[in-house]
């Protein structure tokens, strides 16, 4: 009867203690995969395209906007804009004129080729727009008080790490410009996440020592400089 009591605890115990490490895992999981401060339908439909989700999409969504940056690279953005709206004007008058020869020819009344889209409600509605706009406003804001925050020096750690990465920029502004590097980002958003999502727990272990190592490094300066320790939330 012990023995049994015994087991019988421990099977419960530990039935706890994997539904707890479970539901911890799956709220991490939650929490790394979320978008905060937006949209959770837009989010979803951005973390299918980055991740490949549905390759047809992630492909045309890839190369439209890799065409687009590789042709703001070469060409002016007025060229680019108008060159693409001549190839969709294009398409729909010639599409429309086909339809209109199809059917005087063929004495139907199909009506227009794009009626369904013509038809769509693509208004935005105040309530919606608001929302957005409180969205981005809290943003800006945010924003807004940590520029004061670091330029103004309000923790002299901060600032010198922003010193440093600006100055490491004016290197890669250099060799790259504005557009090659929105390029490369490009590429590295449609290339990374999927190899994260592979090697996940490769990456995470090498990225969990280089914070180790990058915090050690910090705590041993602010040992040698006491001015340099952050102060602490009240």
């Amino acid at each position: 009867m012990a023995d049994s009591a015994a087991q019988s605890s421990l099977v419960s115990s530990s039935s706890s203690a994997t539904s707890v490490t479970s539901s911890s895992s799956s709220s991490s999981s939650t929490r790394a995969g979320g978008c905060v401060g937006g949209s959770s339908m837009s989010c979803a439909a951005l973390q299918e395209l980055l991740f490949w989700r549905d390759v047809r999409k992630s492909a045309v969504a890839f190369g439209a906007s890799l065409v687009l940056l590789l042709s703001l690279a070469t060409l002016s953005a007025v060229t680019v804009v108008a060159h693409v709206a001549l190839a969709l004007l294009s398409v729909t008058i010639s599409l429309r004129v086909y339809k209109a020869v199809v059917q005087a020819l063929q004495k139907s009344e199909e009506g227009h080729p794009f009626k369904t889209y013509l038809d769509l409600d693509v208004t935005l509605s105040p309530e919606t727009f608001q929302a957005h706009a409180a969205v981005v406003a809290q943003h800006l804001n945010r924003g807004l008080q940590l520029l004061i925050r670091l330029f103004l020096v309000e923790d002299l750690v901060d600032s010198l790490e922003l010193a440093l990465t600006m100055w490491l920029m004016t290197y890669v502004g250099a060799v790259f410009n504005g557009i090659t590097l929105l390029i490369l980002a490009d590429i590295l958003a449609f290339t990374l996440p999927p190899l994260y999502e592979k090697y996940q727990v490769q990456i995470n272990h090498y990225m969990g020592l280089i914070r180790q190592q990058t915090k050690d490094l910090m705590a041993k300066i602010q040992a040698k400089l006491p001015g340099l320790v952050k102060k602490k939330p009240e």
